[in-house]
Parts: structure tokens; sequence; C-alpha cells
């Protein structure tokens, strides 16, 4: 515990419902009166579009004020001590990218407030988050024989296993986030004269088209032909199955629901790498530059904003650091 938290008086925080903000907000916010209540909820219903930003925004803000009451304090008694407290606090449980990305939800929260008039300074505003310089990307990716193996063991007999082929090679082919892939709509998988594109909506609403690749096109005609949704243009591309019928719904799988067959697809296929949905971005990557891709075409692919991002998917010199780490003998 810092100096600054042992001056500082611990109490049980509480959360109260508040019906008149249309939500639950926590109570050192409903202590404020209505107006503030109202400010906090539409925080997060009318600045923030994308729903797992919300959603990870909104526990970063409940946490926070959470531990604010807890220790006494009301809403405009809060100082940058305090925030710069509860940082460090946080910085002993959790990675330092989601401290930070905690601290940007709270001075983004307190900004709003102070424009809305509820607080008179941000206490967040000069508060600096932890140290954390990224070089490597940490996401989990499949080796290029694995991701053959997975993909040729997924049963096509089935329109299930034609689905979930599909799926999969939507993440590897496009290079997509999953949340991406799970909004496209059937017309999102389109003709421009004989070759056949996909669009799809990237974090901050982005479109972004690209060509199919021939694999990925293969994959996909096969599916929706089995499926027989071609002419269901505004019906999502990538269904939920109706329970153990072997049918499809009319409803998008969830993401819960593409990281569970990932995992049931994985373990058939006897994968040794721990993988998830967003493995096949950086494989999709990775296997690209290695066939003499451009960065900057792979950048464009992945509707990255700057290469730098694009580069932490480049896992072509973990392969090299492998094969001279076993030069190490003696």
């Amino acid at each position: 515990m810092t100096a600054t938290e042992n001056m500082l008086p611990a109490v049980q925080p509480s959360v109260v419902i508040v019906t008149g903000a249309g939500g639950m907000v926590p109570a050192i916010i409903a202590a404020e009166g209505e107006r503030a209540q109202w400010r906090y909820v539409e925080f997060f219903t009318v600045t923030i579009r994308n729903p797992n930003t919300r959603a990870a925004y909104a526990r970063a803000c409940s946490q926070f004020l959470a531990w604010c009451d807890g220790h006494g304090l009301a809403l405009p008694a809060i100082q940058p001590v305090h925030v710069a407290a509860w940082v460090e606090s946080q910085a002993r449980q959790l990675a330092a990218p989601t401290v930070k990305q905690q601290l940007a939800a709270v001075r983004m929260l307190f900004d709003w407030l102070v424009v809305g008039q509820i607080v008179p300074t941000n206490p967040a505003a000069h508060v600096r988050g932890p140290s954390h310089v990224v070089t490597t990307g940490k996401t989990a990716m499949p080796t290029r024989d694995e991701a053959k193996a997975l993909l040729a063991g997924i049963p096509t007999d089935t329109l299930i296993g034609l689905r979930d082929r599909a799926l999969v090679a939507t993440l590897l082919y496009t290079f997509s986030r999953v949340s991406a892939v799970l909004g496209m709509r059937v017309e999102d998988y389109y003709p421009v004269g004989k070759q056949w594109w996909l669009r799809r909506r990237e974090k901050g609403g982005k479109e972004h088209a690209m060509p199919a690749n021939p694999v990925l096109q293969g994959y996909l005609d096969a599916y929706l032909e089995a499926a027989g949704i071609a002419g269901d243009r505004k019906s999502p591309l990538f269904r939920s199955g109706a329970k153990r019928s072997g049918q499809l719904t009319d409803k998008a799988m969830s993401r819960v629901d593409v990281y569970r067959m990932i995992q049931r697809r994985a373990e058939a296929a006897g994968l040794n790498t721990e993988i998830g949905c967003h493995s096949w971005r950086a494989r999709g990557i990775t296997a690209y530059l290695e066939n003499g891709g451009l960065l900057e075409h792979a950048q464009q692919m992945a509707a990255h904003s700057s290469a730098r991002t694009t580069k932490l998917y480049d896992r072509r010199g973990e392969t090299v650091s492998a094969e001279e780490v076993g030069k190490i003998w003696l």
C-alpha cells in the first residue's frame, strides 16, 4: 500500500439503481443529483458507439468510482493524487495495457463531466499511466501446419462444418477482427465484374472492402449454397446454430460462439498452440509477409491506421530466433 492510500479511510462502496437516469450508476454519482446521474449515463450511451469499448469503459469507470466511494470520497473531492493512487493499486494486479485503458476511460469520463459542469476540473487529466512499450505482439498464433490442419479437419458434410470453415477462412484471409466478421451481412459478399469482394466495418465505423482470396471464395460459395441464404441479402452472413439440429437461425453468431467453435476445432485437429479468434489475424498477416507481401499492403488490408500496428502481427522473426537459439550448445 502506498503512502497516498494509507491516508485514505476504508469504507464499503455501494452502487444504487437510479431509474430516473435510466440505469445503474455508482452511489458517488447518484449523490450529486439527477443531473449528474443523467450525465454519467449519457457518457456511455452518447459518446461511445463501439459496444466492446463501451463495456470496457463502463467497467473501468465503475471500478474507479467504487474505489473512491470505498475511501469516503465525494465526487467533487476527487483529486489527481487519488487517481494516481488508484492507478498504482491497479498496476499491482493488472497488465500495463489494461491499466492504461482504464485510466483513459476515467480521463474521458471526467472530461465529459467537466463539460457538463458536474465537476470543475478533471482530476485524471495529468495523471500518467504505467510505462508500456510494445515491439512484438502477444497474440498466440498457430503455425502454418497447424492452420492447415485445422481447416482441413473441419467436416464439410454438414452445414455447420461449412459455416465454420468459411468463418475461420474469413478471419485468416481478410486479417479481420472477429467483431467485424460477425457484423457482416450476406450483401457484404458481392461481385465486382468477375471478382468477388468482401466488405466489413472495423473499429470506429471504418468501412473496408477488399477482393476475396480464391480459396476463401470457394469456401464462402459452398457455405452460402448449402445454407440457402444467398438471396437474403440483409441477413447476417455467419448465423448461429439452432441448438443441436444442424440448422442455422436467423441470428448472427456471437464472439463467444466463435471462440468456443475455434477451441473445439483446434482440439479436434490436435493443435498444441492455444489459439483464439484473433490468432487468425496474426497467422494471415504473417503468411502474407512470408510469401513476399509488402507491409504497407498488409496494413491496408488489415485496415490499420499505422504500419507499426501491422508490424506487431509479423511473426517471421520468431522462427529465426528459434533457429538461432538452437545453436547454443556445449
